[in-house]
């Protein structure tokens, strides 16, 4: 089952979020804006030889669980240049989380990793793309005990708690809020290059 944080996990960590909010008018200002402080987060990293990874959470059997491994195949198919880890295909859950980490942690020397996983909020946030500084806790909401996971990460924000039980929100999200979160942020990442001319080793 899918790794949500809930409401009120969004409002505890309330400083220092990065929002794009459900909104045509602001959307690609605040998607160029995150672009921009990825840039500057990737380039830092690249001064401590770090590799980059992308680690995306969730699985495709439930819409509400999918906004991971979407975001992962949209990456590879954008040909980004880092590593990406949870796809449709192949997609990172609870159940292959820890060793998924450990394959990462034995791989890569000092990796730099953005996780990725959808969470659940108010009403009017719906829709909205959170990207913070931290790992990921994932499973709060479904009190499972998973491990911490990434550097920064992105919570894509696919239905609110009230008044359905946690457990329903894997079926009762709407597909086109996931694609649409989906897209967002894989424009945020797909746009480093472009507002920053970062190379794939980091570099400008």
């Amino acid at each position: 089952m899918s790794p949500f944080y809930n409401e009120k996990d969004i409002k505890d960590q309330a400083a220092n979020l990065y929002y794009v909010k459900s909104n045509e008018k602001t959307e690609e200002r605040e998607i160029e804006i995150l672009a921009l402080k990825m840039k500057e987060i990737i380039q830092q990293s690249s001064r401590m030889d770090s590799d980059i990874v992308f680690l995306c959470i969730g699985s495709d059997r439930y819409v509400g669980d999918s906004l991971g491994p979407l975001v992962g195949t949209m990456l590879k198919e954008n040909q980004v240049p880092y590593r990406v880890y949870g796809t449709l295909e192949e997609p990172v859950h609870a159940f292959n989380v820890k060793g998924t980490l450990k394959e990462i942690n034995k791989q890569f020397k000092k990796p730099l990793i953005f996780s990725i996983d959808a969470c659940l909020g108010d009403k009017n946030q719906v829709g909205h793309v959170i990207f913070k500084e931290g790992p990921l806790v994932p499973g709060k909401a479904l009190e499972k005990m998973l491990p911490e996971i990434g550097d920064y990460h992105f919570m894509g924000i696919v239905n609110y708690i009230d008044p359905l039980p946690t457990s329903q929100f894997l079926n009762d999200t709407r597909l086109f809020t996931v694609m649409k979160l989906a897209n967002v942020i894989t424009k945020v990442i797909t746009n480093i290059e472009i507002v920053g001319n970062v190379s794939r080793d980091g570099s400008k």
